[in-house]
């Protein structure tokens, strides 16, 4: 999943040294907790060779999991989180829904029905644990001890639409189609939580017949405006950021070394 997902080329990659990138299959269930395992031994990597290792990107719930450590959620058996999916998949997102504003109205009202993922997860743990999803905010695992430097790059609201504007011009150009019937040869089936994220869920139902090109292009653009709009709330919730603008990037290595030397 290389384009929807915008991911450094091979070139970027050989420059600047990536991590977590290919480790796993679209079909594989990865969790915010598999995915802070994963980052952590990533940590312990790049420490171990006396450098400092950069947490880059754009999902600010798995950045404060790994940074802040992340609430102690049990495993849930699959068998029940895949029966809960086939029943959101087959006409009962209505009745899902109803069950967990029943069983943890706390989630549920930070839920919408249509969040496919929050929604199955919030019906699997309560139906595995008889414990409500919320039940488990709050309790914190942690395995390393750091100290973090949170730096923001921010844009103006009408620069930034347009950028999202011209990345999906970009991926759909780029084969972004291609690589998603690609995928569905490969048995890859369009209920996967991967390929009902933001670009392949609104190409599949073109593949499907339910749209047009156009207005799956239209879409993938809207919501993904409305995504950014979410992740900017979710980081303004973080004090500890340090904000820069575009033509302010230059000051960033100063603010770097001033507080390496603090610490």
């Amino acid at each position: 999943m290389d384009i929807g997902s915008s991911k450094p080329s091979l070139s970027e990659r050989r420059g600047v040294s990536h991590h977590l990138i290919d480790i796993i299959d679209p079909d594989y269930h990865f969790t915010a907790g598999d995915y802070c395992i994963k980052a952590f031994e990533a940590f312990r990597d790049i420490t171990g060779r006396d450098k400092i290792p950069l947490i880059v990107g754009g999902t600010g719930f798995y950045i404060d999991s790994f940074c802040n450590g992340i609430d102690e959620v049990p495993d849930i058996d699959e068998s029940i989180r895949s029966a809960a999916a086939f029943e959101y998949d087959n006409g009962s997102q209505e009745s899902l829904y109803e069950e967990l504003q029943k069983n943890d109205p706390e989630f549920a009202s930070k839920v919408h029905i249509n969040d496919r993922q929050r929604v199955i997860r919030g019906i699997s743990v309560f139906r595995d644990t008889g414990k409500p999803l919320s039940g488990f905010f709050g309790l914190k695992k942690r395995e390393i001890n750091f100290e973090t430097l949170f730096i923001g790059l921010y844009i103006e609201k009408e620069s930034l639409q347009k950028r999202i504007d011209l990345r999906v011009d970009f991926m759909i150009k780029n084969g972004l189609v291609e690589e998603v019937e690609k995928l569905r040869r490969m048995g890859y089936q369009t209920s996967l939580n991967s390929m009902q994220s933001i670009g392949y869920s609104e190409v599949n139902r073109y593949i499907d017949g339910l749209i047009t090109l156009e207005d799956a292009v239209g879409e993938i653009k809207h919501n993904t405006k409305k995504y950014a709009k979410k992740q900017m709330t979710w980081f303004k919730k973080n004090k500890s950021i340090i904000w820069f603008s575009p033509d302010e990037i230059k000051k960033i290595p100063d603010i770097i070394k001033s507080w390496l030397n603090k610490h």
